[in-house]
């Protein structure tokens, strides 16, 4: 399995459908929303939500459907990355409730060598987030310091601080 790629394999224009998508559940979102002290009601309180929004329901927190797209890149895009350095741009673009499945899609919208260094280079993609009925609900851009193929290399390739299984009695 490919996790991550270095600056050789990117190519502007590319698009990766990250995969399994993620169906977010009541529990995700109250945990999210507790483990980060977010307590709008919008989120917490069924009732509040269902007698005073114009959802009628629970809204799932934006900045969880944000972070988990950004985990599902992962594999595709900042698995091997040196440093995630900006996120350009971050919109909320439609409600998700308990129960949608969330999937995501990354563009690779431009790439530069680094200035400074000759083992790096800069990613530039844009991340699209949407449900189960192909409705976007979340867009962001950011760029990314990924390594050469030199920079893996010199570094001891692929799983460098993977340990060897030592074999029992030598």
């Amino acid at each position: 399995m490919q996790f991550g790629r270095t600056y050789e394999e990117f190519e502007v224009g590319a698009v990766y459908k990250h995969w399994p998508g993620k169906t977010v559940t009541e529990y995700d979102d109250h945990l999210f929303c507790l483990l980060t002290m977010n307590h709008h009601p919008l989120h917490m309180d069924s009732n509040y939500a269902e007698n005073t929004t114009d959802f009628g329901k629970n809204v799932v927190v934006g900045n969880y459907i944000y972070s988990l797209l950004l985990g599902m890149s992962v594999p595709d895009v900042s698995g091997k990355a040196i440093a995630n350095l900006e996120i350009e741009s971050l919109r909320h673009v439609a409600p998700t409730f308990h129960g949608d499945t969330i999937y995501g899609e990354t563009t690779v919208l431009d790439k530069t060598p680094s200035k400074s260094k000759n083992d790096r280079g800069i990613v530039y993609v844009e991340t699209k987030g949407y449900n189960q009925d192909g409705t976007l609900v979340c867009v962001f851009r950011r760029k990314v310091m990924v390594p050469t193929e030199t920079y893996i290399k010199e570094r001891g390739g692929e799983q460098p601080g993977r340990p060897q299984l030592k074999e029992q009695g030598k």
